[in-house]
């Protein structure tokens, strides 16, 4: 994912000298790419792995809730990659965060799932959850919004839009549906125990999307929708 997004950087155009966010930042593949136009990165994640990693790399970063930022005027940019719908308890909350962030004309440039993003994924799994018993409702980790809805909570939090896309970007896997699932869809997955329990689930759900998203070749391909935006802060 963070190869498919480095044309977001383009759009986020960082400027040597700047101090920018790098929100969800991962393993920090983007974050280096921001740095190597001179701006000071600070790398925000959930993820102790991740933390740890992009300190190794040198860079300052940050463990912490993307629901619950507390920083004020400390940044000319916000960056996010791959990472706004995992936030999904109250997305609000993110948004009016980067905004206090932000110093005045500051900018929020983001990419992530949009409304029907791996929608024959995310339904399987749901489906699968249901028939064992599981409520989805409780695992399910995502929050994909409708394009149109998540700009309004933008302009809500005083965000000027410059730019915005939505736009489908079918991807193919570099290997197995199963392989997909055990890294992505954790929180379904580990609701279930570790072993045959666990394995069952991926392997039915995997049944359930190979007729749509497997070709003749083995190969697999999972329909991801992206929305895109540059919003401003006022001056």
């Amino acid at each position: 994912m963070p190869e498919l997004a480095r044309s977001l950087v383009d759009w986020l155009a960082p400027q040597s000298g700047e101090r920018i966010l790098d929100l969800g930042c991962g393993d920090g593949v983007l974050s280096r790419v921001i740095a190597e136009h001179g701006a000071q990165v600070v790398g925000f994640d959930r993820s102790p792995a991740f933390v740890g990693a992009m300190r190794e790399n040198g860079f300052e970063a940050v463990q912490g809730d993307g629901q619950t930022l507390d920083y004020d005027g400390k940044f000319d940019a916000v960056f996010s990659n791959a990472a706004l719908h995992w936030m999904r308890d109250d997305p609000q909350a993110v948004i009016d965060g980067v905004a206090r962030a932000l110093r005045p004309g500051g900018r929020f440039v983001a990419e992530f799932g949009a409304h029907g993003n791996v929608a024959p994924v995310h339904d399987a799994l749901i489906a699968e959850a249901q028939a064992r018993g599981r409520d989805p409702s409780v695992l399910d980790p995502w929050f994909f919004p409708k394009p149109e809805n998540y700009i309004k909570q933008l302009e809500s939090a005083g965000f000027a839009i410059r730019r915005e896309q939505c736009f489908e970007r079918p991807t193919p896997l570099p290997g197995d549906m199963a392989d997909w699932l055990f890294t992505l869809a954790g929180p379904f997955v580990q609701a279930f125990d570790a072993g045959v329990e666990r394995d069952a689930y991926v392997a039915a759900v995997r049944a359930r999307l190979e007729p749509d998203l497997c070709n003749a070749r083995g190969e697999w391909t999972v329909p991801y929708v992206r929305l895109r935006f540059d919003a401003h802060k006022p001056v």
